[in-house]
């Protein structure tokens, strides 16, 4: 979509490639799926969406080690949240 990007939290990071999208757009995404009786996928790269966290994780370490900075810097902000501030210094 050509609107801009919220700079409130109402954003979501696709794990698989990276890609940071309004919620209004994946919710369009949602709706034009569930009509059209396709199964959930990334908008931007056609992944099939990650049905578990374990799953979402491993995406992300993998684009991490990829060396992919958007994906640096959301391992940072996640490691940081949980209390592992050394780690989060290590991505950021």
């Amino acid at each position: 979509c050509c609107l801009p990007m919220p700079l409130d939290f109402l954003s979501i990071l696709m794990p698989c490639c990276c890609t940071v999208i309004c919620d209004g757009c994946d919710y369009a995404n949602q709706i034009r799926e569930l009509k059209e009786k396709l199964d959930h996928n990334c908008p931007f790269c056609r992944h099939p969406k990650a049905k578990s966290d374990e799953e979402r994780n491993r995406s992300l370490i993998k684009r991490v080690d990829a060396k992919d900075p958007a994906a640096i810097r959301h391992m940072g902000g996640k490691r940081g949240g949980e209390g592992d501030y050394d780690g989060a210094f290590e991505y950021w």
